[in-house]
């Protein structure tokens, strides 16, 4: 999975700190989610223009 970006980081902890609607399980989940979709992402960006995958 991809590492936690500043813009996910500040998104986690107002998430967790106001708890708008979400449960906190739902927010780490979502983030879960979010980050190995971006990580496919990139393996496939990276797999279409020949790179070599690390």
């Amino acid at each position: 999975m991809i590492g936690y970006t500043l813009p996910e980081i500040r998104r986690l902890l107002t998430r967790l700190v106001l708890r708008v609607t979400d449960a906190a399980e739902h927010v780490w989940a979502w983030s879960r989610f979010r980050r190995r979709r971006q990580h496919q992402a990139r393996l496939s960006h990276y797999k279409r223009r020949g790179y070599p995958l690390t």
